[in-house]
């Protein structure tokens, strides 16, 4: 049968956590964080609620049929079960939280701001398959194709929990379609998930941050492109900056910038402090370029390999295309191990 005692303690950490924040939600109903945390932890109770019904259904059923004829409805109940394991396993505290991917093309010119531009649209897809919503932002066009840097804001439940396991060094292995002789390149691009955080908590002088306007790069008409309506805002301590360049107007920008900078300082603090506890390094926000966490292979053979987790695939256009789930579900259960028992089956 189904196990569904194995995740029963976090159910009713979860119920608890509603309560808690229904409480919150009676004494500041603007609160957008609170509200939406509301909304996210009656969704997943609901979800558990109804997968408990299938499978008291299917346990039912099977004392009056034989299993070989539930068949479907054992793959229908199993599928369900399963994609719901996965969101068990999404107990970071900014998991519920829309995030920002920030995609930059490592060295080589031509053929990784290609790569980066592959990227980009490899993950606005899986966007789509996971009905978020999306907006792209802060793109820098490439020199002759491709681009050099963009931001895609993404919004939906559990966003940052479902693409934070993305944060990385992506590899490609090619034919290049930029060289006359055809020969095989490596192209590289780094990916940052930074989960966007309404209330920060963190308190940050003044002193400590630089802010510079300049003239933002790409596509957005003649006022973005003829005026200094472009800031970076730089934190001066750790060397993290943030630009926002999207919107016409600097006060504007200024806002962006500076709503992405402190939600990567609080992240950073937070993980931190939370590694402190366990003797750990501290993390880094910054991507090393030495660190490849996924490769690309389209020559000599065809395959996707994430090297944390050992999950790869034959299918690169499938993956190419938004089909990021085995990833996404293979870090999570690789991260979530142990916290509430295994996955039971049937």
């Amino acid at each position: 049968m189904f196990e569904l005692d194995n995740i029963k303690n976090l159910i009713e950490e979860r119920r608890q956590e509603l309560s808690a924040f229904l409480a919150m939600q009676e004494k500041d109903w603007k609160n957008i964080e609170v509200n939406k945390k509301v909304k996210i932890l009656q969704e997943f109770l609901q979800e558990y609620e109804s997968i408990k019904r299938d499978v008291t259904d299917f346990n039912e059923l099977k004392t009056l049929m034989d299993e070989k004829d539930l068949v479907e409805e054992r793959q229908r109940v199993e599928k369900r079960y399963d994609n719901f394991y996965i969101k068990t396993l999404l107990v970071g505290k900014y998991d519920f939280c829309d995030c920002v991917i920030n995609i930059t093309a490592g060295a080589g010119g031509t053929e990784a701001q290609d790569w980066a531009e592959i990227v980009m649209r490899m993950y606005t897809r899986f966007c789509e398959k996971q009905g978020f919503k999306y907006q792209i932002d802060n793109i820098e066009i490439g020199d002759g194709a491709g681009i050099k840097g963009a931001s895609i804001y993404v919004s939906g439940t559990n966003a940052y929990g479902i693409l934070k396991g993305e944060a990385g060094v992506h590899r490609l292995v090619r034919i290049s379609p930029f060289d006359s002789n055809k020969r095989r390149h490596t192209s590289f691009v780094a990916v940052e998930i930074v989960p966007q955080i309404e209330k920060v908590e963190l308190v940050v002088p003044d002193s400590d941050l630089r802010i510079d306007t300049l003239r933002a790069n790409g596509a957005g008409g003649q006022h973005i492109n003829k005026t200094e309506s472009a800031v970076r805002i730089t934190h001066l301590p750790t060397g993290i900056s943030c630009i926002g360049q999207t919107c016409r107007s600097q006060l504007q920008n200024k806002d962006f910038a500076m709503k992405n900078l402190l939600s990567k300082l609080e992240y950073l603090h937070y993980e931190n402090e939370q590694r402190k506890l366990k003797n750990l390094q501290p993390i880094q926000l910054k991507i090393e370029w030495g660190s490849q966490i996924r490769s690309y292979v389209l020559c000599p053979y065809t395959m996707v390999k994430d090297h944390r987790t050992g999950a790869e695939t034959s299918n690169v256009q499938a993956v190419l295309d938004g089909d990021l789930q085995m990833f996404s579900d293979a870090f999570l259960l690789q991260q979530g191990t142990g916290n509430y028992g295994q996955k039971g089956g049937a």
